[in-house]
């Protein structure tokens, strides 16, 4: 069991070969307020990887860093061995197109139906004919169940079926990395389990690697290789599902039961009560 994550040494040929992305020594903020400081994590190569944490711990900070949104304040990050703050615009874009991503509204294009919506990188990122591209988009839909929604506007699908959709056109263009932002967020039982399913059966079929963002520990824990938990800008844990779940760590704990009271506080930090209601009578 670890309580801090991998080493991470660098963008070293064995770095490469076992790991897609590394963060090593980061550090980041906004508005002067710290989100990472000294931040290490590896994301492993074919891994499902999961990132949790409690609300406001960088996690999806950790995303914009490694796709290149933002850049660290110190340290650096790596993907596939290339660090992401020397790239040239273009080699950004063309590091992006690699990456596919769902977020968790599925930010479906409400004016396309399905085919489109799943076709839309297809016809704006290559040249391929239109039958090659009505092949690829077919394939995909029929890969996450939904080839007969296909002429669906984004309207008439549930919450379940637009994920589904947004993950197909995720994968149309066959990224290396696929990256899920809160991928279950608003989903019933049953949507949850057939996106928890397909993040794993895609994840081995395609051979791609896979860093899912999410607060559902339970479903997460079924399908992730290795689990990163973040607090107070760093990893305070890494390990398997069931090594996290028997962490000592009351942080780690608090965050895998679900529980109300721990380290992690109720109250957004604030005065005295009892002073601030009294100076306001006082003012009174």
């Amino acid at each position: 069991m670890n309580t801090t994550s991998a080493p991470v040494d660098g963008a070293s040929t064995d770095a490469v070969r076992t790991h897609v992305a590394l963060l090593r020594g980061v550090h980041y903020s906004v508005d002067d307020k710290p989100i990472f400081r000294g931040l290490d994590l590896a994301i492993g190569r074919g891994h499902v990887t999961a990132i949790m944490g409690p609300s406001g711990t960088g996690k999806t900070t950790l995303l914009r860093l490694i796709t290149g949104q933002v850049q660290a304040e110190q340290g650096e990050v790596t993907v596939d061995g290339r660090t992401v703050a020397q790239l040239r615009r273009s080699e950004l874009y063309a590091l992006r197109r690699r990456m596919g991503m769902l977020f968790q509204n599925g930010a479906l294009l409400t004016d396309l139906d399905v085919f489109e919506n799943v076709a839309f990188p297809l016809r704006e990122h290559t040249h391929l004919p239109e039958r090659l591209i009505r092949t690829l988009v077919l394939t995909k839909l029929h890969a996450v169940g939904l080839r007969g929604a296909a002429r669906l506007m984004p309207q008439q699908l549930s919450g379940g079926m637009a994920r589904r959709v947004a993950l197909a056109r995720a994968i149309v263009t066959d990224p290396d990395i696929l990256i899920y932002d809160e991928p279950f967020a608003g989903l019933d039982p049953i949507s949850m389990g057939v996106v928890m399913r397909l993040i794993r059966s895609l994840n081995d079929a395609l051979g791609i690697s896979s860093i899912v963002v999410t607060h559902d520990v339970r479903e997460i824990s079924q399908i992730a290789d290795v689990s990163y938990i973040l607090s107070e800008g760093q990893v305070v844990a890494s390990g398997t599902p069931a090594e996290l779940h028997d962490h000592p760590s009351p942080v780690v704990k608090q965050f895998m039961e679900g529980a109300a009271d721990g380290p992690v506080p109720f109250h957004y930090p604030a005065p005295d009560y009892r002073e601030q209601l009294i100076g306001q009578e006082r003012r009174a």
